[in-house]
């Protein structure tokens, strides 16, 4: 085998490598994935708001709890004076009777808030199990993708690996700064940097050469370094 029958092999590893890579990079559970994790996130944000708005009401209801506490004790404590006989005089019963029924009406108030908050709780809660639940649901099905795609990537790994293997042994067999040259091309023409002349056309840009260079290609020594004047490429006859 010629040495650039050689270096087209390196460039067959090359190009199977770079094929493993495109799969690994555009399998489809990464995609799905990453829709999932859009999903997530969107999911995880209604999560946040929801939640703002229910710790929010849960706030305002333990608040006036608190309230309609304080003015029960309040109540419990006039109508205790009021009815312990410890107070004689008219007007005073009165302003105390009058207090009572002021503090009732409020806590009647307070509560009725209380009530509406509650109201306004229920729906957010059974909106937080419904959010949670779905959250979980996703967090399942990702974690499902993630272990077929994980599993997936160590395949193509180990490919690679092989491929890669294969590659070092061939370009050990081919001249330091011949393969210095193939690799400065495959880096300018799409990761290949060599071809092969089939008939008169170059397989690397598939351009049929002049008759003249088609003449010229086809006199040079099998070793010569000859390259494609349509493409650039290291043509291998």
């Amino acid at each position: 085998m010629t040495t650039l029958e050689t270096l087209l092999k390196v460039q067959e590893r090359d190009t199977a490598i770079d094929r493993l890579r495109h799969r690994r990079a555009t399998l489809p559970e990464r995609s799905a994935l990453s829709v999932l994790d859009d999903r997530v996130a969107g999911l995880e944000a209604r999560i946040t708001e929801i939640t703002a708005r229910s710790e929010a009401v849960a706030a305002r209801q333990s608040q006036l709890e608190s309230e309609v506490g304080t003015l029960e004790a309040r109540i419990k404590e006039i109508e205790r004076r009021l009815y312990s006989g410890t107070v004689s005089a008219s007007r005073e019963l009165q302003a105390m009777s009058a207090e009572v029924a002021s503090l009732k009406r409020r806590r009647s108030s307070v509560e009725d808030e209380v009530l509406v908050a509650m109201e306004e709780g229920e729906p957010l809660s059974r909106q937080l199990e419904t959010l949670d639940a779905e959250r979980d649901q996703l967090d399942a099905e990702s974690e499902g993708l993630r272990a077929v795609l994980v599993e997936a990537e160590v395949t193509i790994d180990a490919e690679i690996t092989t491929e890669s293997t294969a590659r070092a042994a061939a370009a050990d067999a081919v001249p330091p700064e011949l393969i210095l040259t193939f690799e400065g091309l495959r880096a300018r023409l799409d990761g290949v940097g060599a071809a092969r002349l089939v008939g008169s056309s170059c397989s690397g840009c598939h351009l049929v050469l002049p008759s003249a260079e088609l003449a010229r290609v086809k006199k040079e020594p099998p070793d010569a370094l000859v390259f494609c004047d349509q493409c650039g490429r290291i043509l291998v006859r």
